[in-house]
């Protein structure tokens, strides 16, 4: 016995044929004829098909397509990956060592600081000579969308010894001095090497919106000493600047970041730094003394 859903008391079980209706008291849909779900014409319920699951070969090239632009974006505006071609950044970087480069923070007016490792377009006439690989379309291919370094652009990396407005200097069997002061530079320097008893220089005043850079291997290294007849006495350009390596990604044995060394955070390296305690005691003391002349002055008025 069925309860009924409206009167409470015990009605009758429906019976086939009773009403016309099918069998079990199945309802027909609107219009139709009985037919049950899934008949010949492909309906379904309301008389809506069903809708065609894509197959993955059909979805490959859309999700191939996204990748590639994915890969194009970050490598334009986020990461780049740069091989590492010679031994002039031993040992903090060997030859054939795969770094990663920020380019994001540049976008936001972020200029190289001392003690960064930095990538840079050639200035002119650094890597006149240099012979540059010819590399196939696959290679040119993932170059491109930044999965691979690229062979072709002619780019250096260095370390960023000093900025614009910095004073440089290296004498003959002395340390590095920027703003005269001595750089510690033991913790990333080649062993053995000096600072640069192969080519003193200075001292060099660096322009605003430059750089002046130099390779940890200091005997193994064509750096800002030897191109100081070119514009800019062997300076670099910020807007050449690609970014800041952060990362040895490859080989794996070698990952390693590449933070700023503590030498370059010493006090009273900043040039502004290290004129600011002067100005302001002559900010101070401009008061006073106008303070007293007047004073002296009303005296003899007075008198």
């Amino acid at each position: 016995m069925a309860v009924g859903a409206r009167s409470g008391h015990d009605e009758p079980e429906d019976r086939p044929g009773r009403d016309g209706s099918p069998e079990g008291g199945a309802a027909v849909p609107p219009g139709g004829d009985g037919g049950t779900p899934g008949d010949d014409d492909g309906t379904q319920g309301g008389g809506r098909p069903p809708r065609r699951q894509r197959s993955f070969w059909m979805e490959l090239p859309l999700l191939v397509g996204i990748a590639l632009i994915l890969a194009l974006l970050i490598k334009t505006f986020l990461i780049q990956a740069f091989s590492i071609p010679s031994d002039s950044m031993q040992n903090t970087l060997q030859r054939g060592d795969r770094v990663l480069v920020d380019k994001l923070t540049p976008w936001f007016g972020s200029e190289p600081e001392r003690g960064e490792v930095v990538v840079f377009h050639d200035p002119g006439g650094w890597l006149e000579g240099a012979a540059t690989p010819e590399p196939n379309v696959a290679q040119k291919f993932l170059s491109f969308i930044g999965l691979m370094p690229s062979a072709e652009e002619k780019d250096l990396i260095k370390r960023v010894i000093a900025v614009g407005g910095d004073t440089v200097e290296c004498k003959e069997n002395g340390p590095v001095t920027v703003n005269g002061k001595a750089l510690d530079e033991k913790s990333f320097i080649f062993p053995g090497n000096t600072p640069c008893n192969d080519k003193p220089f200075g001292p060099i005043k660096v322009e605003e919106g430059r750089i002046f850079v130099m390779g940890d291997h200091r005997q193994n290294s064509l750096d800002s000493r030897y191109h100081q007849e070119l514009p800019g006495q062997g300076t670099v350009s910020n807007d050449e600047v690609v970014g800041r390596a952060i990362v040895v990604a490859w080989p794996v044995g070698r990952w390693a970041t590449l933070p700023i060394p503590s030498t370059f955070d010493q006090p009273g390296l900043n040039a502004a730094a290290a004129l600011a305690p002067a100005a302001l005691g002559v900010a101070g003391a401009l008061p006073l003394v106008f303070w007293r002349r007047r004073r002296l002055t009303a005296g003899r008025t007075a008198g």
